[in-house]
């Protein structure tokens, strides 16, 4: 698809009026801002399986069951975006949340946790493919998708940053079960939020519109290939929710310390992100692919996560989690950039939550990597691996760009 470079001196000057963001925009960013805030239950699960007596192993695959959850749930979320429109998928994903979230509280037995935790992965992240089709609808230039993209980013870990200090604060006064009452009770208000706000269609989808099926999105090469480096570059993300509060719990250290790291990655979020995400949009503006700044971002996951697997105290793991902020704010960006980039006309939501099944998997893969790296070596090895992982994601960036550079069809 023909392009328009923009230059250096003209990429970062948008209209006035391009930088007022319509009003739905603000609701979806508010809304993925207070889920988020308030989202305990992935953070604290694996806590709350061992404060149930279950051992790492089974707290492993609890959290791993709440991934295949968080999969299915993102696949499905991006076909029903594209298929009936943000108001309702929204709704009823936030409704579904409202249910299984206590759910998950109250499980005691084995199969109780396992099933609540997948039914509540399904819901947990529901909002992320919705809003970043929504994104890509409203916005005509990859500059400005960049730019709103990033500051949801931005919300994202301001909530991040809340949801580890509350959530500490919480867990040590009134329960880890609290946390999933609550977690319930802000999606259930994003869901009213959704039903009374957002259009019962995206707008950007025409009368008489027939989007590509999943089938023809699974037969794209080019979004394997980016699925498989993000696969890799999330796996080193997602240890700052998933391996770290295994291992700091391997040292002894409880909820409290871990809502501290935090506090630390959100606050590295908010000295970052005003100087990278500008930047970034500047970058996208001038069109050209960012699978170099998508290599990039999974070499400094893989190096930030990577100090985790070496540290032995809240100060030490503090700095591991900010360690990794700068490649985590490039990760989404670029990737949500790339994203954009290869889905065809009406497909935003479909390529968005296959997109995001990567996190998904990433959820399902950390845990399970930093189980198996603390009953073979601990620390060091869980370094390595993650360290591994970040260098994987980089290599593969390298054919990605020649498939996005060659073929250019769309």
């Amino acid at each position: 698809m023909p392009s328009t470079v923009a230059t250096p001196q003209t990429a970062p000057r948008l209209d006035p009026k391009a930088r007022r963001w319509p009003p739905i925009i603000w609701a979806a960013l508010i809304g993925t801002f207070t889920i988020r805030a308030f989202g305990f239950a992935y953070p604290f699960l694996s806590y709350h399986a061992n404060n149930l007596g279950f051992s790492a192993h089974m707290t492993g695959w609890t959290v791993a069951s709440f991934g295949a959850g968080w999969l299915v749930g993102q696949v499905a979320c991006g076909w029903l975006s594209d298929r009936f429109g943000p108001r309702a998928t929204l709704g009823y994903a936030m409704g579904a949340a409202t249910v299984t979230l206590p759910a998950l509280a109250e499980a005691q037995s084995r199969m109780a946790l396992l099933v609540s935790a997948f039914l509540a992965g399904a819901v947990y992240d529901a909002a992320r493919p919705v809003i970043t089709a929504l994104i890509d609808d409203t916005f005509p230039t990859k500059a400005q998708r960049v730019l709103v993209s990033g500051w949801r980013h931005f919300g994202v870990n301001c909530g991040a940053g809340l949801t580890g200090s509350l959530g500490g604060y919480l867990a040590a006064t009134a329960g880890l079960p609290m946390l999933f009452w609550i977690n319930a009770c802000a999606c259930a208000l994003f869901g009213l939020a959704a039903v009374l706000l957002l259009p019962p269609r995206r707008p950007g989808l025409g009368q008489g519109c027939s989007p590509p099926s999943y089938s023809q999105a699974l037969r794209d090469s080019r979004l394997w290939l980016l699925s498989l480096a993000s696969l890799c570059a999330l796996t080193c993300a997602g240890s700052v929710f998933t391996a770290l509060p295994m291992l700091m719990s391997s040292d002894g250290l409880d909820a409290t310390a871990y809502g501290w790291t935090q506090v630390a990655n959100a606050a590295a979020v908010l000295l970052l992100s005003p100087f990278l995400t500008p930047w970034l949009s500047r970058r996208a503006a001038q069109g050209e692919p960012m699978t170099g700044l998508l290599a990039a971002s999974s070499i400094l996951l893989g190096i930030g996560m990577g100090l985790a697997g070496l540290a032995d105290s809240t100060s030490g793991y503090c700095l591991a989690a900010a360690a990794a902020v700068p490649g985590e704010i490039i990760l989404f960006i670029a990737a949500g950039d790339l994203v954009s980039h290869l889905a065809p006309p009406g497909a935003h939501g479909r390529y968005a939550g296959l997109w995001g099944s990567n996190l998904a998997l990433a959820v399902i893969t950390a845990p399970l990597l930093a189980a198996w790296s603390l009953s073979h070596g601990g620390g060091v090895t869980a370094a390595w691996v993650i360290c591994g992982a970040g260098a994987l994601g980089a290599v593969l960036c390298w054919p990605l760009h020649s498939s996005i550079r060659i073929p250019e069809r769309h």
